[in-house]
């Protein structure tokens, strides 16, 4: 571990997350970080619910979580982690979409499960970090994508 990155925990809870992104209900789609590893990988989690409010017409009597928000958990995910790797660096900057490659889904993700979001840095040039993402529960691949980000004042 280097010397700028010892001091960035390995876990950090929802409040956490939401001083380093935007993001608020409904929009926030993690609820932690786990296994974190200074801007390099991280693990996100989501308790999915069947109060989701995306539940209501996604589908109502069978509920599926979108596809797309969980990709869009996996950024967030990953947004988390390099804000908290950044540290002061970071403040007043906020991180946007540039792409989404290779989006696969696997198998539905339903009320019930705990989605875990592994994602890994892939490469990092400026203020543009391009990552690779797996959805997870119970161990097993249900989605993943390769996403790039660029982090911009705010």
């Amino acid at each position: 571990m280097s010397e700028e990155t010892k001091d960035i925990p390995t876990a950090i809870d929802v409040l956490r997350i939401m001083e380093l992104i935007p993001h608020r209900y409904p929009m926030l789609l993690i609820d932690g970080l786990k296994d974190i590893e200074a801007g390099e990988t991280a693990v996100g989690v989501k308790n999915v619910t069947i109060n989701e409010h995306f539940f209501q017409g996604h589908f109502p009597d069978q509920p599926v979580m979108p596809g797309v928000l969980i990709v869009e958990a996996m950024a967030q995910t990953a947004a988390a982690m390099v804000m908290l790797t950044l540290g002061q660096e970071a403040e007043g900057k906020i991180v946007y979409f540039m792409s989404i490659d290779g989006a696969k889904f696997r198998r539905p993700v339903v009320p019930g499960d705990q989605l875990e979001l592994h994602v890994k840095k892939e490469q990092n040039r400026r203020n543009v970090w391009k990552f690779s993402g797996q959805g997870k529960v119970n161990g097993q691949l249900v989605a993943e994508a390769t996403y790039t980000a660029m982090i911009v004042e705010d």
